[in-house]
């Protein structure tokens, strides 16, 4: 709605398309190669609970294409995964335009619409990432929840420390930085809208009431951005 928060997770699904072979084992569709894991629940449990929320949950795979590389960006169309090779996605040029035109710029351009039509106060692009990396296993990353912006560091300058004072261990950039993997909000929210990027481990929202509980401290949380933006605190 005109006003509200809207929550835009890139990632939230590992629906790979039947007419498409990655040649991948069947169990990596649920791994995290595949999937931000966790995100689709806890954004459904946002909008169900907290009526100033939407949300805008991508619908494919990250490994068919990941909507939030730029349309030339390294891994847009991954070869390998966090050790795992992707065949189905050799040779680029094969594959690229048409993954482009099917799932792309169909998102990119439905996302821009949902904008135009309902502006909102605060935008939340909501991610997961994994406590350590098949490659890099004695990498431990201990932050809990983390914040990633680019430019406009207004939202996430509230949001770390009511993380923080909720007793949350909480990255600033990490263990991403918004520097350099923010695609979809530089393109639809810089400098346009205020947004943060919030990404939690997946370990804490595995189950339900992991899903529970960050649901409701993310929705907290962005609404007292929200209203902190509102009145120019």
């Amino acid at each position: 709605r005109p006003g509200g928060i809207l929550i835009v997770s890139d990632h939230a699904s590992n629906y790979i398309p039947d007419d498409i072979d990655l040649g991948i084992a069947a169990e990596l569709r649920d791994n995290h190669i595949a999937v931000d894991l966790g995100v689709l629940e806890v954004g459904d449990r946002i909008v169900a609970q907290y009526p100033e929320f939407s949300a805008f949950q991508g619908g494919v795979s990250r490994l068919v294409i990941d909507c939030n590389r730029g349309p030339h960006a390294p891994g847009l169309l991954p070869h390998i995964s966090d050790g795992h090779v992707i065949p189905g996605n050799y040779p680029t040029e094969k594959h690229l335009p048409e993954r482009l035109r099917r799932f792309f710029e169909p998102y990119h351009a439905a996302l821009d619409a949902v904008l135009a039509a309902a502006p909102p106060a605060l935008i939340v692009s909501l991610h997961s990432f994994t406590p350590h990396l098949h490659e890099h296993p004695d990498t431990e990353r201990p932050w809990q929840i983390a914040c990633l912006y680019n430019e406009d560091e207004r939202a996430a300058r509230i949001a770390i420390p009511l993380f923080e004072a909720a007793g949350l261990i909480t990255g600033d950039q990490q263990p991403y930085s918004g520097k350099l993997l923010n695609y979809t909000m530089d393109r639809h929210a810089e400098g346009k809208f205020p947004y943060v990027g919030i990404e939690v481990r997946q370990n804490e929202i595995a189950d339900a009431t992991g899903q529970c509980f960050y649901a409701d401290i993310i929705a907290q949380t962005a609404l007292q951005c929200s209203k902190m933006l509102a009145s120019g605190s």
